[in-house]
């Protein structure tokens, strides 16, 4: 077997990386168990050659409360780092869906007790066949055998279901 000795040279990182690295571990306020990448609302970190970050956020709609405590909560990462010099932007278009979610980001979702979005969304298609609802899963105990309560929960984003088995209240996080 061969090693080859750039095996064991550490791999540095571009200033554009390490930037968006420090924006990735920014929370999101309203479910703290998710990043804003995980959530996939973080769309952008550019870093200038004159070393100014520019940060490009998109929210999970227009009018989210948490985009305030987002945008300082990574002037704040930023300035930790020794980073003086940065912009938050905030973009509507296109509007965020929850196809945007990580994997990671979902299963966090589900292990907090919010039942993660199933399914794709219907933003970026054209018209045709109506979508049916999909049973959603219980994140306590599995099972499919729930109701929705009501179409709007804790956040515009979530909606309020019980299990019909195990008797408990969850979100969903709608997709969107």
């Amino acid at each position: 077997m061969a090693i080859y000795v750039s095996d064991f040279e550490p791999k540095t990182k571009t200033a554009q990386q390490k930037a968006w690295d420090i924006a990735a571990t920014v929370v999101d306020p309203e479910i703290p168990v998710l990043t804003i990448e995980d959530l996939g609302i973080l769309r952008n970190v550019e870093v200038t050659e004159a070393g100014k970050v520019i940060v490009t956020i998109t929210p999970t709609y227009s009018g989210c409360p948490a985009m305030d405590a987002i945008r300082d909560d990574l002037t704040a990462a930023f300035d930790k780092e020794g980073y003086q010099d940065v912009e938050v932007n905030l973009v509507l278009s296109p509007a965020w869906t929850t196809d945007w979610m990580t994997e990671a980001g979902k299963a966090k979702l589900q292990e907090y007790g919010i039942a993660p979005p199933s399914g794709k969304s219907t933003a970026a298609r054209h018209a045709g066949p109506i979508r049916l609802s999909m049973a959603v899963k219980c994140p306590q105990c599995s099972s499919l055998n729930t109701k929705e309560l009501t179409r709007f929960g804790s956040t515009s984003c979530k909606a309020l279901y019980v299990c019909q088995d195990c008797k408990e209240p969850f979100d969903y996080f709608k997709v969107l």
